[in-house]
């Protein structure tokens, strides 16, 4: 386990909806010659005594206990091409089936299948393909409880920074209008420079929850904030 990157801060895992959990963590990276320190998000989702992983944070020993009291984790999912740090972790631990979106090379190259209508680790369940972006990015769309959004990076919901930043980078992103309500990402749409029509069919979706890679969960209103901010910035 030592050559993986190490665990860093998190919170406790919670249950937010009916078998779908969620956790906070911290990442650390460097970025334009810049230290920066942040939170990101794990989405958990129990299908019987499986567990899928979305956007994975890797859990110190006290959090994988806690994880595995919750099932078994089967199946790890990269929805963005920006996160991936702690995949390889999970994938070793509990030798699980890795899913991409297309255009995605990721490391490790084994046991690795592409995410697609016809392919997913889950029932009642469709994936999103940002089409028009430069870097592979999507969503998987859960359809329960009204339906659920579990997002990556092109998707956020960071109201304020909180206790895994470090004091400059909430000072840079501050900014950058990081924080900001049912928000699209600022370095994501830089990076990938996505086009108008693939929001426009994002919001036909049907939806009340989003779970983000970043920020805090959008419960039953989620279809109005980000539609919102699909018209607003992209006149959708």
């Amino acid at each position: 386990m030592s050559s993986f990157p190490p665990a860093l801060a998190h919170n406790t895992i919670e249950e937010i909806l009916p078998d779908v959990f969620f956790v906070t963590g911290a990442m650390a990276t460097v970025l334009m010659d810049l230290d920066w320190q942040f939170s990101r998000n794990m989405t958990i989702v129990r299908d019987g005594q499986r567990l899928i992983l979305i956007n994975s944070v890797r859990l110190d020993e006290n959090g994988l206990n806690a994880l595995d009291r919750l099932g078994k984790v089967t199946d790890v999912i990269r929805l963005g091409a920006l996160h991936g740090r702690d995949d390889a972790f999970y994938l070793d631990r509990y030798q699980a089936q890795y899913w991409v979106m297309p255009g995605m090379q990721p490391e490790p190259q084994g046991n690795v299948r592409i995410l697609g209508e016809d392919a997913l680790p889950l029932g009642n369940a469709s994936v999103f393909r940002f089409e028009t972006s430069k870097i592979p990015e999507g969503v998987l769309h859960l359809q329960r409880d009204g339906g659920i959004l579990v997002a990556c990076d092109a998707l956020q919901n960071w109201l304020q920074p909180d206790e895994h930043f470090c004091p400059a980078s909430q000072q840079r992103m501050q900014q950058m209008g990081f924080f900001t309500p049912a928000n699209i990402g600022p370095v994501w749409l830089q990076a990938a420079e996505p086009k108008a029509e693939d929001f426009s069919r994002l919001n036909t979706l049907d939806f009340r929850h989003a779970l983000c890679g970043h920020g805090e969960p959008l419960l039953d209103n989620a279809k109005a904030g980000f539609s919102a901010t699909f018209s607003r910035l992209f006149d959708c």
